[in-house]
């Protein structure tokens, strides 16, 4: 049996007894968060843990300390509209000569520091963005094309960003979890709880009440993780222990913790209003699979060779991977190169998070979950209905990118580099068939009343939304050029 702070994929060996025993499998452990760890300023800032979830061990620094003060002010007067209404540096185009005449090349070899370390990567990966985008975001503005960014990133940014990186053992470029959303909150009340009136954002790029809807509504809905890391570690630990009411248990509760997240997730069309998002959407853009660097960027003082980085997208969050390696989904994606931008997709993310997703994965497939759950009509029906909710979160992302995205610009590809149109149902897809496949396995004489409801209503779902996802992406590829380059 494996604890909650001692998980890891690697197997040791397996023994099973007689055929009518589940293997015994014996791993490391993988460390969740602990006080220990908490208390160690050392300690990476983002470490799984069944307190905190996928969110930082505590509160991300909002303010750099003033031996970084150009930097911080730079930051500060940098967005679109400033706090008091006025136009900040972006607006007229003059970040790039702010950052040539007042930013000096800090020396970050001393800081140790994590916290600090993480507050500086989200806060070089944010100038970078700016700096290498704005000439993009001008043009866009006034002639709705993106042209081409800047292709050398000054050493000011470059050095201490690729230095930064290497640190907390991430990419020198902007990241949804260490950059963008979930190291970009701060509370208003340091003591309250992690709900959407209580934060606001430490960065941004156009100041806006949409941008601070669109970020600040992701961190809201990774604040459930926490019960998300406790049920599915509980999941596997029923799988091994060969415990079916525990099993049942941990599985209902996933369930509800993932529909919190979906009620959440809702949120976003009141806090983010959909015409405003193409306002700031320019700057979260990366420099892979991008027309606007066709040879990538040359990091001054780093590499004379350009380097190509995927931008900032809630595609690289954890809520759905983990679902996704917990139910093995994952092994069941079509092979394509869709499915592949998928997997690099999941590089783009704190290292303690691959590592738990990986174990997750590697887990549930040594303890074969989808097979035990099966094996049970009525833990087959709830099994069946997490995958709905997985359903349910691709779905909702698939319609923010119609009604976001697709209804007010023609540029092809997403800002992770992804084809617009095609990418997101390969995934939605996927799960629709997974859904047809285990329902036809689910002998309905033996189900309780609520699940056999339960089970219809998510068998019919599922085959109509897969007839309609079928047409409108036929429909929406003659619309959009170059669905099939990743």
């Amino acid at each position: 049996m494996f604890s909650l702070r001692n998980l890891k994929p690697t197997t040791l060996f397996r023994y099973a007894p007689c055929k009518n025993v589940r293997p015994i499998i014996y791993t490391r452990g993988f460390s969740l968060l602990t006080d220990k760890q908490n208390n160690d300023d050392t300690s990476q800032m983002f470490l799984v843990g069944k307190n905190n979830g996928f969110l930082p061990r505590s509160d991300p620094l909002a303010e750099l300390p003033n031996e970084f003060s150009k930097l911080e002010s730079l930051l500060r007067r940098m967005p679109l509209q400033l706090p008091d209404g006025s136009p900040g540096l972006l607006a007229s185009g003059q970040f790039g000569d702010a950052v040539r005449d007042e930013l000096p090349l800090y020396n970050v070899d001393h800081i140790q520091d994590q916290r600090l370390l993480s507050a500086l990567f989200r806060d070089y990966t944010f100038a970078a963005s700016a700096y290498l985008l704005e000439p993009c975001d001008i043009l866009y503005r006034s002639r709705s094309d993106y042209g081409l960014g800047r292709k050398v990133l000054p050493k000011e940014i470059a050095v201490p960003l690729f230095k930064v990186a290497e640190k907390i053992k991430s990419k020198p470029f902007m990241e949804y979890a260490l950059s963008y959303a979930l190291y970009n909150y701060k509370k208003l009340d340091p003591k309250g709880d992690l709900t959407y009136d209580n934060l606001a954002l430490i960065r941004t790029f156009a100041g806006s009440e949409s941008e601070k809807g669109f970020v600040l509504n992701h961190v809201t809905m990774v604040s459930h993780t926490p019960y998300l890391v406790r049920y599915a570690v509980g999941a596997l630990e029923a799988v091994e222990k060969n415990d079916r009411a525990m099993f049942d248990q941990q599985m209902a509760g996933l369930n509800e913790t993932y529909e919190s997240i979906n009620k959440e997730m809702e949120m976003m069309w009141t806090r983010s209003l959909p015409e405003d998002y193409i306002k700031f959407r320019t700057f979260i853009m990366g420099t892979k699979n991008q027309p606007m660097f066709p040879d990538g960027v040359i990091y001054e003082g780093i590499s004379d060779k350009p380097i190509s980085h995927r931008g900032e997208s809630g595609a690289n969050d954890s809520i759905v991977p983990l679902g996704d390696n917990l139910l093995q989904i994952t092994e069941l994606m079509p092979e394509n190169p869709l499915t592949a931008v998928l997997r690099d997709f999941r590089s783009y993310r704190p290292t303690n998070h691959r590592e738990f997703l990986e174990y997750v994965q590697v887990r549930a497939k040594e303890l074969d979950l989808r097979k035990f759950a099966l094996e049970d009509p009525n833990s087959a029906a709830l099994y069946l209905s997490n995958v709905d909710q997985i359903r349910a979160f691709r779905h909702r992302h698939w319609n923010f990118t119609k009604e976001y995205i697709i209804k007010h610009t023609e540029h092809p590809v997403a800002t992770g580099g992804s084809p617009i149109v095609t990418w997101l149902p390969n995934q939605l897809g996927a799960v629709l068939t997974v859904l047809n496949e285990v329902s036809s396995q689910i002998s309905r004489d033996k189900l309780s009343e609520g699940n056999l409801i339960r089970v219809e209503e998510i068998t019919k779902r599922a085959d109509a939304q897969k007839r309609f996802l079928n047409r409108e992406v036929e429909k929406l590829r003659q619309m959009f050029k170059d669905q099939d380059r990743t």
